[in-house]
């Protein structure tokens, strides 16, 4: 994004601001470092500002504009998709930030899935929401919180030349996505989901509060949820609207949401493009399904040499947190343009079709073994020559498997740890960011599967009755069953082949320039990786499989970064360097 242009906020607002003994002078760096925001909020020891005007909820004053409380009353604010315009200061656990089982911060996360500021006499209450979809990043600078939705523009504040958070791109490349609070810099952290930083005017200090959102403490049980069941509820997740674009790819997702928006009677477009895989299927298999359901159905095209264009705008747009989505670039930006809200089927693969929870994971019979077995599953596989060092695999390993014992210790024993485990992590971390980073903030994303009543219900049927996408099958044919018969990217596929637009000559040229900014760490590559490079941009037309490619993106996209920070970023000595032979 530092050579990229900003996000234009138009669907949510950017936030920043500060919470504890903060500098006016740094604050003010912070606000024109970022897109142009406005001061809604200040008061001892907290500020807010926004792009686009705020009210304070649960009560009666402020119109979005400047409050200045002084501290001496509660204010509330938050920013998302879903807004808890009703909710009451004081209710829901004590005060608006109070320590009881479930204070209220938590109940306006888990219930809205979004972030908050929460300024009461006694403390100043900086939230996410429960999933942490809508980032919050922050930066300390002594016992002051500097905090933005963004990356970049906390990058201000920070200390140069900068220090690589090597711990982040170690899981960038091993699973596509950072753990924990890391971000590609030391200084910058990502606040996790359900949690709050709260800084306390009589203790002069932050302290973070951790919490296990609802889905965590009340552990499902079996209801006996059917197929139709669960087709009621999305009819009721998706009431607020009436005028939607449904993205159709083929698979269960997509169908089952068009479907049902169908069936509600909605103004529905549906569009589709291709996800660079090698096959295509989902333009094909979206045709039927369209026709099917009547909808108006458009084509988004991408051309092949326009790939190095893509994929650094997503690159750039993601804050280069993840290897995923470059595909997805033009058809995000022709999103921006459409005026609808896009309805997204996040969270559909763990929580009605076992996505990536297998059969080890499933029968594992100790903890330990469990999520070694979900770990090597989400893991990219092994590509068909050795990619990395050893010296940095080994380390590599070490590492992330430290971080996601970390990042899921909050579910281990639950009876739905697996699915969960997927959904705090991959999900909420990766695939997420194309739907709330690149299709938004322009556009109104829309989850129905995260809807509070579907996903506890979804959430309760045994993994064991999803095996082989049975359930979700019962779910389509009670949506509609003549869709449901139609070809599923999700089942077996036919053998057409397209050639892959991140593969072909263009893509090659540009994926060797960055491999050899990524050389430049020592011990990165492995010596047979190094020797591809050596031999220039064909050599990478062997990187076509699907692990393969999926390495050759993260080494990529490490290489970008590079190229676009190199000016200002410190030492490159990796942490693997004194284990290299």
């Amino acid at each position: 994004m530092r050579k990229g242009e900003l996000p234009r906020y138009q669907a949510r607002p950017y936030v920043c601001g500060a919470i504890g003994p903060f500098d006016p002078a740094r604050l003010d760096v912070l606000a024109r470092s970022g897109p142009a925001v406005r001061l809604v909020h200040r008061a001892p020891d907290a500020a807010l500002l926004t792009s686009t005007p705020i009210r304070p909820y649960g009560t009666s004053t402020g119109d979005g504009g400047e409050q200045d409380s002084g501290g001496s009353g509660p204010a509330a604010f938050a920013w998302g998709g879903r807004l808890p315009v009703s909710a009451a200061p004081g209710t829901g656990g004590g005060t608006l930030a109070g320590t009881g089982a479930r204070p209220a911060w938590l109940s306006v996360a888990e219930t809205f899935e979004t972030p908050g500021l929460i300024d009461e006499p006694d403390e100043v209450l900086l939230h996410t929401g429960a999933f942490g979809l809508d980032d919050v990043y922050y930066l300390a600078d002594g016992d002051a919180i500097y905090f933005a939705g963004l990356i970049e523009p906390l990058l201000a504040l920070a200390r140069t030349p900068y220090e690589v958070n090597w711990d982040a791109w170690a899981a960038i490349l091993k699973l596509t996505y950072p753990l924990l609070e890391d971000t590609p810099y030391r200084q910058v952290k990502r606040l996790p989901g359900a949690s709050a930083l709260i800084w306390s005017r009589t203790d002069r200090r932050v302290r973070v509060d951790r919490r296990a959102p609802r889905w965590v403490r009340e552990e499902p049980f079996d209801r006996g949820v059917t197929g139709g069941d669960l087709v009621e509820l999305l009819h009721e997740a998706l009431k607020p609207y009436d005028r939607v674009l449904v993205p159709v790819s083929g698979g269960y997702d997509s169908r089952l949401l068009a479907s049902i928006a169908v069936a509600a009677k909605m103004d529905v477009e549906s569009w589709t493009t291709s996800p660079d895989d090698g096959l295509d299927n989902d333009i094909d298999f979206a045709r039927y399904i369209t026709r099917e359901l009547g909808l108006p159905h458009r084509i988004i095209p991408q051309y092949p040499e326009k790939y190095p264009e893509e994929a650094l705008w997503a690159a750039r747009r993601l804050e280069y947190l993840t290897s995923h989505h470059a595909w997805y670039s033009p058809f995000a930006r022709e999103v921006h343009a459409a005026g609808r809200p896009v309805v997204d089927g996040l969270a559909g693969g763990p929580l009605m079709k076992n996505f990536l929870i297998t059969a080890d994971a499933v029968g594992a019979g100790t903890g330990a073994t469990r999520r070694e077995a979900l770990l090597a599953a989400l893991a990219t596989g092994e590509p068909h020559m050795p990619v990395l060092g050893d010296a940095a695999l080994a380390w590599m390993d070490d590492r992330v498997r430290a971080a996601f014992t970390r990042a899921t210790s909050m579910l281990h024993g639950h009876r739905s740890e697996l699915p969960l485990s997927v959904l705090h992590t991959r999900t909420a971390r990766g695939i997420a960011r194309s739907p709330v980073n690149l299709v938004g903030p322009e556009a109104t994303p829309v989850f129905p599967f995260l809807h509070p009543e579907f996903f506890d219900a979804a959430l309760s049927v045994p993994v064991t009755r999803k095996e082989g996408g049975r359930f979700y099958r019962e779910i389509l044919r009670a949506a509609n069953p003549r869709v449901a018969t139609l070809p599923s990217t999700n089942g077996a596929l036919p053998h057409r082949r397209v050639p892959l637009r991140s593969n072909g000559p263009v893509a090659r040229e540009w994926n060797h320039r960055m491999l050899r900014k990524a050389a430049t760490v020592p011990g990165l590559m492995s010596p047979q990786m190094l020797e591809v490079v050596a031999q220039g941009p064909d050599a990478l037309a062997s990187f076509g499989s699907w692990n393969s490619r999926f390495w050759l993106r993260g080494l990529v996209l490490f290489g970008a970064w590079l190229g676009d920070y190199e000016d200002v970023l410190g030492d490159l000595t990796p942490p693997w360097s004194g284990s290299i032979g």
